[in-house]
């Protein structure tokens, strides 16, 4: 199943974006650096995957490690002292937190921008920015289109120069050299001469010019309206708590935070769900699907273990409706490619009907050269 942010409307997932990332950047208590760096990551692994994310913590955490230290290096306010610097200089423990609270909060805005630039896509720049500002929104879209292509083809050009003993990687360092030099101007050619191809075709196709209009996929649905109006709730709610001071925490000159109440506690809440937004929309859509599907096997359904095989009419077999199956109760051909569903509301052992057997004889069928 698709990110379900991913396919709402192209507004609705730049207002989300948007909104996450203020107030990521805007609130420093520690309890909300928690909630957005958690919520930037678990999205992060959702869309990229364990590898992906892995791929971005390997720079993300050390830069966060390098403002933790150079904060307390360079101010030194704080009543708390822990240590002397050998520059006389007094280590604080505020000054130390404030670092940390500040590579929590660079991290958080990375992933979450990392998250931006695989749900908001050239297409949806172009969208939402084509008419108000065309040549801003050219720039955008391009610009994001820009890196994830130069990347493509130099490792294209390098696995090439590579087939051709140029390798960029194996040879004396001036070998190696001149092979980087040579991939890397092949590869600046290439976007050079793929910009010219860009402007001569939108020229061709009347960019710029009054009066043109554009076509569109995207529809604004009943879906996208409940979410916006989430987002301008978690929003105002968020906004009145910040004014308020529920959301407030100092770290100079000594750490203080506003009491811990109910109405506190709610805003901490509302921000945690603003956060995993994106889970609660991929487990609303699971749910309506699952549903939708139903989870009560109808005719035609063979069951067997804890699983239930949803077969058509048209897809069993002719000799009286049976599923080929193997000894150990596997499906057995063609129809061990389809997808089994678990049930877990299915029948009792002893009320659950066995699935007939396909052929003669106490044996079942073997499996066959094609399954």
């Amino acid at each position: 199943m698709d990110d379900t942010l991913r396919t709402c409307h192209p507004a609705v997932s730049f207002a989300y974006f948007a909104l996450v990332i203020a107030c990521a950047m805007l609130l420093m208590h520690p309890v909300c650096l928690v909630l957005s760096t958690l919520g930037g990551g678990w999205y992060v692994a959702r869309l990229l995957g364990d590898k992906g994310l892995r791929r971005h913590l390997l720079w993300l955490l050390p830069m966060a490690l390098l403002a933790a230290a150079l904060n307390p290096a360079f101010v030194h306010q704080g009543v708390t002292i822990l240590a002397y610097l050998p520059s006389g200089n007094p280590l604080t423990l505020e000054s130390l937190l404030y670092g940390l609270a500040a590579g929590a909060m660079l991290s958080a805005v990375a992933l979450w921008f990392v998250c931006v630039t695989d749900v908001i896509t050239s297409d949806k720049v172009v969208y939402l920015f084509g008419r108000v500002i065309p040549a801003l929104s050219l720039l955008l879209s391009m610009i994001l289109r820009f890196v994830p292509r130069f990347v493509r083809r130099l490792r294209a050009v390098a696995q090439a120069q590579r087939h051709l003993g140029r390798d960029t990687q194996t040879g004396a360092p001036a070998r190696r050299v001149r092979s980087a030099l040579r991939v890397f101007s092949i590869v600046v050619t290439w976007s050079l001469e793929s910009g010219l191809i860009t402007a001569d075709s939108m020229r061709c196709r009347g960019y710029g010019l009054p009066g043109r209009t554009s076509f569109s996929l995207y529809r604004f649905d009943r879906r996208d309206g409940a979410v916006a109006l989430w987002l301008a709730f978690c929003g105002l709610y968020l906004l009145g708590g910040g004014l308020a001071g529920g959301l407030r925490f100092q770290y100079y000159p000594m750490l203080l935070s506003g009491p811990v109440t109910p109405l506190t506690a709610s805003f901490f809440a509302v921000y945690g769900l603003l956060c995993f937004t994106p889970v609660l929309l991929d487990a609303l859509s699971q749910r309506r699907y699952l549903v939708r599907k139903g989870g009560i096997p109808r005719a035609g359904t063979a069951a067997f273990g804890a699983f239930w095989l949803h077969l058509s009419p048209a897809a069993l077999p002719r000799a009286g409706g049976c599923v080929p199956h193997g000894p150990s109760g596997r499906v057995l051909g063609p129809l061990r490619r389809l997808r089994l569903r678990q049930d877990h509301a299915s029948p009792p052992a002893e009320a659950r009907p066995a699935p007939p057997r396909c052929g003669r004889g106490p044996y079942p069928l073997r499996r066959s050269a094609a399954g």
